[in-house]
């Protein structure tokens, strides 16, 4: 079942890259007390991931931040390790907070799976944006693949 608008958001542990290696963070560390702006895609590195999703956000943080965003943060099932190395290719900085669910536990517990095994990726994230505050989702945009024109920055900013 997927996760709804007034839904709180799963305790989770999820991973991110620190200085000496990957760190678990927790869900709630992420979102409670905060307005959190999160995408998720299918992986780290893939087309439209690399070449607009991730850039989209980038370009258009500051506006996003100056609407009271305290963190955009991008979800993708990949482990800490890749999404560190593509957060670096990319110039995140710390722009974007990029997280890990390698064992796809929050994609599976908001219900937003994909089935990619026939193309040899295997349980991926459908490509989604969600605004949460203190825990809360307010908006939630899922995409119908394979298009690209609910979860995009421009998108979730006008939301703002």
């Amino acid at each position: 079942m997927t996760i709804n608008i007034g839904d709180k958001i799963p305790a989770i542990e999820l991973a991110i890259m620190g200085a000496d290696g990957p760190l678990s963070i927790n869900t709630n560390v992420i979102f409670s007390g905060k307005k959190v702006l999160l995408f998720a895609l299918p992986g780290a590195f893939t087309p439209t991931c690399s070449a607009a999703h991730l850039p989209g956000y980038l370009t258009l943080h500051d506006e996003i931040k100056a609407k009271g965003v305290d963190t955009i943060a991008c979800l993708a099932v990949n482990d800490a390790y890749v999404m560190g190395a593509w957060g670096q290719a990319q110039n995140v900085g710390d722009k974007v907070l990029m997280l890990g669910d390698g064992n796809v536990d929050f994609t599976r517990a908001v219900g937003l799976t994909i089935d990619r095994t026939t193309s040899n990726m295997g349980i991926r994230s459908q490509r989604y944006a969600m605004i949460v505050e203190d825990g809360i989702i307010t908006h939630l945009n899922i995409e119908v693949a394979p298009r690209f024109e609910v979860s995009d920055a421009q998108s979730m900013l006008k939301l703002l």
